[in-house]
């Protein structure tokens, strides 16, 4: 089996209990994560090989934290030792990264300072089959768009598939281009494109209705997801496959569902529903991490998005980034919602 091949910037979450606490009791919980980490974590616990691209200081702090991914069977030969600083940023536990209250502390991070010929693509993606990557990589400046353009070169010639989260940071796109005139260079390279109608209108100029709210039932809203998937197939000729989520916040809980949108159809995983969320961080992550276990494992299509969209769901009842769920939890999870596999 061909190994997937995961590329962006491991970060380390600080997590402080607020109102003190965390001054108090002199403790605050360190998550290692970062969005294509998350996804190799995921795949690497659900019997994947995946290999993980990072930029890192060559520091002992950076290989105690490598040595973890390898314990995880994570192959991280490949990582690029350079610059002084590990990227980290700041959330209380139980609010998500779109939230305000994130704080991002990655300038002059090692992975930000990549620059294009720095990393040997030819050579990394040897025995690789899939190679993926998010839209969080090329908002941090333009050289780390570039070296995502490179390696995209170098994939698409080798015939290796790829697949891209368009999980859009506003936070982060701050060096002054408009963020789908940077992805235009990138997303006709990809083969599965994976986020939702909001997020694809930010990040691909694919049209929006602004008052899709309003009197809104779940048909409309699967409804709306097949037009923007066909609008991005039509954009993005290379794409072969569009997955859509729906995540409603209800008071402390949440709602959430999948769509998968294929050349023979569209299909709908079922509606998960909790009054209480641990933890919000790495549930999109492990969507797609879902995804492209269900694809590479050839599983029919209403198990791929069924399974993914439960692994989103079981993600947040954990703590941390990524996720620690088996792939007998999840499908649990999705017995409990009575779908059969």
């Amino acid at each position: 089996m061909k190994k997937v091949l995961c590329f962006g910037e491991l970060l380390l979450r600080l997590s402080p209990v607020l109102n003190g606490d965390w001054l108090r009791k002199h403790n605050t919980p360190i998550f290692p994560g970062g969005a294509e980490l998350n996804v190799a974590m995921a795949l690497s616990r659900w019997n994947l090989k995946v290999k993980y691209i990072t930029a890192l200081p060559d520091h002992y702090l950076s290989h105690e934290v490598l040595a973890h991914l390898q314990q995880q069977g994570i192959d991280t030969s490949g990582i690029v030792f350079s610059g002084r600083r590990i990227g980290t940023y700041y959330l209380p536990i139980g609010q998500d990264l779109r939230h305000t209250d994130v704080i991002y502390d990655r300038e002059h991070s090692a992975f930000s300072e990549i620059k294009t010929g720095m990393i040997n693509w030819d050579e990394l993606f040897d025995q690789v089959g899939w190679f993926h990557f998010s839209a969080i990589c090329p908002a941090l400046n333009e050289n780390v768009a570039e070296v995502c353009e490179e390696a995209l070169q170098v994939a698409a010639k080798k015939g290796i598939r790829i697949s891209l989260d368009l999980n859009y940071r506003a936070k982060l796109w701050q060096y002054g281009k408009n963020p789908v005139d940077i992805m235009h260079r990138l997303l006709p390279h990809c083969h599965l494109i994976m986020g939702n109608i909001w997020s694809a209108n930010t990040l691909a100029g694919i049209p929006v209705d602004a008052n899709i709210h309003q009197g809104a039932n779940q048909d409309t809203y699967l409804d709306h997801a097949a037009k923007t998937a066909t609008a991005i197939k039509q954009a993005y000729k290379n794409c072969e496959t569009v997955a859509l989520t729906y995540r409603f916040e209800k008071g402390e809980g949440i709602d959430y569902f999948g769509t998968l949108h294929l050349a023979n159809g569209d299909y709908c995983s079922p509606l998960f529903s909790t009054p209480h969320v641990l933890d919000r961080v790495g549930s999109g992550d492990c969507f797609m991490a879902g995804l492209i276990y269900g694809i590479y494992n050839e599983h029919r299509p209403h198990h791929v998005i069924s399974f993914a969209a439960a692994a989103a769901f079981g993600k947040l009842q954990e703590y941390g980034d990524a996720t620690y769920q088996t792939i007998a939890e999840v499908e649990s999870l999705l017995k409990a919602y009575e779908y059969y596999i």
